[in-house]
């Protein structure tokens, strides 16, 4: 797809033939490429609009019922915001007054259509042609908030962006470009010192506009959040999808934090006042109580652990983990707490053990602190993941006090 193509796909009779397009179905494919060919429509504008249609199918996970009428790109949808947490995202610059905000690599414009819908306007870039012009097309139901093809580094922030009330928001880049992967994306990176525009550049957007937010990879170094700042580590169901870093006014509580969200609840934040600094540890299997607690990885990746063992009264089971062991019956919304009913030292042979004398015919397997191949461990214990004529049971393979120890559990 050519930016030509997006701009005849974004015009109204490009909007048209979208909206008459049915619902995706592989098997249709070919069938409705004849019947939109027959009805005049070019090759390409064909193409693009049954891969549109396509995409769409697959916004709509991200973007619910707003994808019926978004443009994407495949790269562009993988990497773009999810609608919720764009909408926290915009919440943030609207509750700080900012009349404008510089989206720099805006990618398909996720966050600038959550801004703008607050009444923010936005001067979106990004370096790639189609994909800014795909960013344009999102935006064209608030003419005052555009976007163009440009580069970060060339961003106008006026003389006071601080009185003038202009904000930066930064999605830096995090793909190799010309390195694709196995499925043909572009290959993702995780090295902070590779992101484009670079960290330093970051660094030099926030000293210069006091609202200043950037979108960074859940794996960011705690070692490196500047003074001052907020980290915050969001996860939606169960999986983390950003770390976020704030400046000045768009900071709500400074250090490090984990907000946790999912589809059927509110959003949950967790500070370091919240939580223990050093969260206690056990030392053996003594020290397993009633009760496991599986910490969201948010919580996990803000490194605020302790803030569960401090509302438990617990400990984690062993440094790194984010299992919390406690005798205590408490209900946390960032944890998923399980009922402990045997607690052992891990060997193959001893769990093998247990499960034939309990008639267990069927494990779920939770693991973390310990490498295991899940389907190797399988075949050693001669079980399956369905309990058949036996028993069901779920047993946790972490470490407890420096060792290996599996936890027969139940959700609780």
């Amino acid at each position: 797809m050519d930016v030509s193509t997006v701009r005849a796909l974004a015009a109204p009779e490009g909007q048209e033939l979208l909206r008459s397009l049915p619902p995706y179905s592989d098997s249709d494919v070919l069938t409705l490429h004849d019947r939109l060919r027959r009805a005049g429509h070019s090759s390409d504008l064909t193409a693009a609009a049954l891969t549109q249609q396509r995409l769409r199918a697959r916004a709509t996970a991200k973007f619910g019922e707003f994808a019926a009428d978004m443009l994407f790109t495949p790269d562009g949808l993988e990497q773009a915001t999810r609608l919720e947490v764009a909408v926290a995202h915009a919440h943030r610059f609207s509750r700080a007054s900012l009349a404008q905000v510089h989206d720099l690599g805006c990618g398909i414009g996720a966050d600038a259509v959550t801004l703008s819908s607050l009444g923010v306007t936005v001067r979106a870039v990004d370096s790639d042609p189609v994909t800014a012009a795909v960013a344009d097309a999102n935006l064209r139901p608030w003419p005052d908030s555009r976007a163009r093809v440009g580069h970060a580094e060339d961003a106008d922030f006026g003389s006071d962006p601080g009185r003038n009330r202009v904000g930066a928001w930064l999605d830096p880049a995090r793909r190799t470009r010309g390195v694709a992967d196995i499925t043909g994306r572009t290959r993702r990176t995780f090295r902070l010192e590779e992101i484009s525009p670079s960290w330093d550049y970051v660094q030099q957007v926030a000293a210069a506009v006091p609202a200043t937010g950037v979108k960074l990879s859940p794996g960011f170094d705690h070692a490196a959040v500047p003074n001052g700042t907020e980290a915050q580590w969001t996860s939606w169901a169960g999986d983390v999808v950003e770390c976020a870093i704030w400046w000045g006014p768009l900071v709500m509580a400074r250090g490090r934090t984990a907000r946790v969200m999912g589809p059927d609840a509110s959003p949950i934040v967790v500070t370091e006042s919240m939580a223990d600094p050093v969260p206690p540890s056990a030392t053996s299997l003594t020290d397993v109580g009633a009760w496991l607690h599986d910490v969201d990885k948010a919580v996990i990746r803000a490194g605020l652990v302790g803030a569960v063992t401090r509302s438990t009264e617990g400990m984690e089971s062993d440094e790194g983990t984010g299992y919390v062991l406690t005798s205590r019956n408490v209900s946390l919304a960032y944890t998923r707490r399980y009922a402990v009913h045997e607690a052992m030292p891990f060997t193959v042979k001893s769990l093998r053990g247990w499960l034939r004398e309990h008639g267990v015919t069927g494990l779920t397997i939770k693991k973390r602190g310990i490498r295991l191949d899940d389907e190797q461990l399988r075949r050693d214990l001669k079980i399956g993941t369905k309990a058949g004529s036996g028993e069901q049971a779920t047993v946790v393979l972490t470490r407890v006090g420096g060792s290996p120890a599996a936890l027969i559990v139940s959700p609780a």
